[in-house]
């Protein structure tokens, strides 16, 4: 038991004897194929291949969302986009127009992880991006169970690396007395990285209060909430760190055709946002080293959805982001859902492993609260995978995985052992079909085997039909035919 557990357990009585500490991390728009223990070749991450070889593997493991703010709700709330309050990327001025940022807060009622592992005694940070309401708004992270938050509240804001402020809980810390944007156009004449570089470079300030959380909080179990920025889009990354790759890589410079930040290498900044990345979970580690408390620590690493779009310079094809999957941020097929996830406990989870059970967001909620020997919620849309990752037994699936999502056209999708059903378009003109894709033997989704199956897509709209709740600010056409 670490130094001073003893006097945590005094004065918080419902923690387990054996509390651990979980640290739980989330990357922006990451690929499944964007890692090098999930097959990328040309991107250097050796931290994160450490903590692989270190874990386990989940190589079915998919977001609750294909997009940022409904993907964090499905994960703080265990609540699958069926049932969740967040379902799009909803400013929250467009209902709230006395909030300038963020994003359409989630409820007061909402019931997140943090908020069940600070009632049990947890210290709780959230240092990153939120996303799911302003500060001040019923979404505001302080109401939802964090002792601390540290970072952007919105995620229009965090396209910038370099903003002018960060929040520290409801107060903006001023960082950038000369912001760059997070979006301008060069159409002409020579593109430079310096002149789209500022003086405090975000991510690193969020680096430097995770070690400062881990060093202060080492004595009591917490709960860490990690929702780093990278790789989303703009790219502008510190120009130091750009040799790490090849110059021939990039004959022409970017000149934001496709928005955000030009750059005169845009393969060579994207491939340097995923190792600083790399570079965080290093640190990350380091700092659970030093304070003594690495084993008995809990990490999840993921990513909020696929890789991102060919936007802002990314080249998703050069770097096959999506490891040969088909789609990216923003769908439901496997490319915008399926994410790189590594988790690691020692003595616990088994060390250079792969597990191959299916799951999603929703499912972190009571897995998370079984590890730490917490009660969770009864009213959950997830399934514990705690007993399949520690080796215990292998988790029969008892409530279904589902995705309702009104955007990018709306679109469902339903995952029924090893197959997907997926309907897009449901909010244009003319509705797409039915599509079913055997996953197990097709996981690129390239052959829809739909008119074989009718059977499937009845039990999918059954699914639907009874796990879809209203809601009027996010409304899907759930398809009954």
């Amino acid at each position: 038991m670490r130094p001073g557990l003893l006097i945590a357990a005094a004065f918080a009585c419902t923690l387990p004897a054996s509390a651990l500490n979980v640290v739980f991390i989330i990357a922006d728009d990451l690929g499944y194929g964007e890692l090098g223990s999930f097959g990328q070749e040309k991107i250097h991450t050796p931290n994160l291949d450490r903590l692989a070889k270190e874990g386990t593997r989940l190589t079915r493991h998919y977001s609750g969302a294909p997009v940022c703010a409904p993907a964090r709700c499905t994960l703080m709330t265990g609540k699958h986009l069926g049932h969740a309050e967040i379902r799009g990327n909803r400013p929250a001025k467009v209902s709230f127009p006395e909030f300038s940022e963020g994003q359409h807060p989630i409820s007061a009622d909402a019931v997140t992880i943090a908020s069940v592992f600070r009632k049990a005694g947890y210290a709780t940070g959230a240092i990153g991006k939120w996303g799911l309401g302003p500060a001040g708004s019923t979404g505001d992270p302080n109401k939802h169970g964090f002792d601390l938050f540290y970072g952007y509240n919105c995620q229009s804001i965090a396209h910038s690396y370099y903003p002018r402020f960060l929040w520290r809980n409801d107060k903006q810390e001023e960082i950038n007395p000369t912001p760059i944007p997070g979006h301008a156009k060069q159409p002409e004449g020579d593109v430079t990285a310096g002149k789209w570089i500022g003086q405090a470079y975000a991510p690193d300030l969020m680096v430097k209060e995770t070690r400062e959380f881990i060093a202060s909080h080492k004595a009591k179990p917490f709960f860490l909430y990690l929702a780093f920025i990278e790789p989303h889009v703009a790219m502008h990354p510190p120009q130091d760190r750009l040799d790490e790759y090849p110059a021939e890589w990039d004959r022409e410079p970017y000149r934001s055709e496709k928005g955000y930040l030009p750059h005169p290498r845009p393969r060579a900044a994207y491939a340097t946002m995923i190792s600083d990345l790399d570079r965080h979970v290093g640190a990350v580690r380091e700092a659970l080293e030093q304070a003594g408390v690495l084993d008995e620590t809990l990490i999840v690493f993921t990513s909020d959805n696929g890789a991102t779009h060919d936007a802002g310079g990314a080249d998703t094809e050069f770097f096959r982001s999506v490891g040969g999957l088909r789609g990216r941020k923003g769908s439901l097929y496997e490319g915008g859902l399926r994410v790189p996830t590594i988790v690691r406990l020692p003595g616990k989870v088994k060390a250079d492993a792969e597990d191959l059970t299916p799951g999603y967001f929703p499912d972190w909620f009571p897995t998370l609260c079984s590890a730490a020997g917490l009660k969770a919620p009864g009213d959950l849309d997830g399934i514990d995978l705690w007993p399949t990752l520690t080796g215990d037994a292998p988790v029969k699936r008892t409530k279904p995985m589902l995705w309702v999502f009104p955007e990018y056209g709306g679109q469902v999708a339903v995952r029924l052992g090893d197959h997907k059903v997926i309907r897009r378009d449901l909010h244009t003109k003319k509705p797409g079909p039915w599509q079913v894709f055997d996953l197990a033997a097709d996981p690129a989704e390239s052959k829809d085997i739909a008119a074989s199956q009718p059977g499937l897509i009845k039990e999918a709209i059954d699914v639907l039909k009874r796990e879809t709740s209203p809601n009027g600010i996010f409304p899907v056409k759930v398809p009954v035919d």
